[in-house]
């Protein structure tokens, strides 16, 4: 997956991340105020999670439900000063529970990763779009 889109078509570009995903651990890249929060939130829409989704800066992790009792992690790195932090909060039980984990600023934990976990990356385009790639 690889494509440029804009606000009006984060919907779409949410159902195509999660059926193009191979893994449910996905690891969002991008420059800060690139919408990778607005994406997780969307992305967690299309899953059924009818949840206030909000970026879980200071928290590490947030948890949200699906209509159908799905469990939904989503991750935000920015502040980690180190693994140790990420290892503090269980993460490798997350990451091993077989739920959705959305995680952002993964570069932070690099060493924790695991290795079935998709990376997508975030850019602006020149045109003021966002470009989107699923590795």
């Amino acid at each position: 997956m690889n494509k440029n889109y804009s606000l009006e078509e984060i919907e779409v570009i949410a159902k195509e991340l999660i059926s193009n995903s191979k893994h449910k651990i996905l690891l969002f890249n991008g420059e800060m105020g690139v919408g990778k929060t607005t994406l997780i939130k969307e992305v967690c829409r299309v899953l059924g999670s009818n949840d206030i989704i909000s970026s879980p800066t200071f928290s590490l992790v947030n948890e949200y439900h699906t209509a159908t009792d799905e469990i939904i992690y989503h991750f935000d790195f920015y502040r980690i000063n180190d693994e140790e932090e990420a290892l503090d909060i269980g993460i490798e039980e997350y990451f091993d529970s077989g739920h959705w984990c959305l995680i952002e600023w993964p570069n932070n934990i690099k060493n924790l990763l695991p290795l079935n976990a998709s990376d997508v990356n975030i850019t602006l385009t020149q045109d003021n779009l966002r470009n989107i790639q699923l590795n």
